[in-house]
């Protein structure tokens, strides 16, 4: 993502941090409630109760200030102090974790999917919030697993664990009409992952 400029940082100087953390809020709320087309400037300003002229000033278009929004998301941060020893035990917590945020996950790639396609800017923010982080940390886990002698360095598996355990978080809800709630993931794992690996 690129650095801010001294115009944005100028631009934005007259919200504090925890305000603007509030505005965020309230986009990401109306997103999983209501779609994209619900979360209107309007709205976010009901919700965050503010006005919708500071909204304007900080974001000039709705794809801005959605897309800020997103990037701001902080939920991946869970995963960062992921470290049990091993990659079987790296690997059931993280289902753990993303398991229990992944029925809001889905909401939220739902409500913005078709607008994401036609704004780069916008699928850009969509991945960095639900996609990349969790790509980084799960290859950062598999790369420690190589290098403790778990699973060998040529392992035709191991490129692809990303991929897996992310992959089937967000296609069960189209599937079976269910969320890839931590149970669910846990079970995955031991059935493909696992003996893909060569773990058990």
């Amino acid at each position: 993502m690129a650095a801010p400029t001294t115009a944005d940082t100028q631009r934005r100087s007259k919200i504090s941090p925890e305000r603007e953390q509030e505005i965020f809020d309230a986009v990401l709320a109306l997103l999983t409630e209501g779609g994209y087309e619900a979360c209107t400037f309007e709205g976010v300003a009901a919700r965050a109760k503010a006005s919708r002229s500071t909204l304007y000033r900080q974001w000039k278009t709705k794809p801005q200030l959605v897309a800020a929004a997103l990037r701001r998301c902080d939920r991946r941060m869970a995963l960062d102090g992921i470290d049990t020893g091993s990659l079987v035990g790296d690997l059931r917590e993280t289902a753990r974790v993303v398991g229990r945020m992944c029925d809001s996950d889905t909401t939220l790639l739902y409500a913005l999917g078709h607008a994401a396609l036609g704004d780069p800017s916008l699928l850009q923010a969509l991945h960095d919030a639900l996609f990349s982080r969790e790509v980084s940390v799960i290859a950062v886990m598999v790369r420690r697993a190589i290098e403790r002698g778990e699973i060998p360095a040529d392992s035709a598996a191991a490129e692809f664990v990303p991929a897996q355990l992310i992959g089937v978080m967000r296609v069960r809800s189209l599937l079976d009409g269910k969320p890839a709630d931590s149970d669910y993931l846990l079970r995955f794992l031991d059935a493909s992952v696992f003996p893909a690996l060569g773990l058990s």
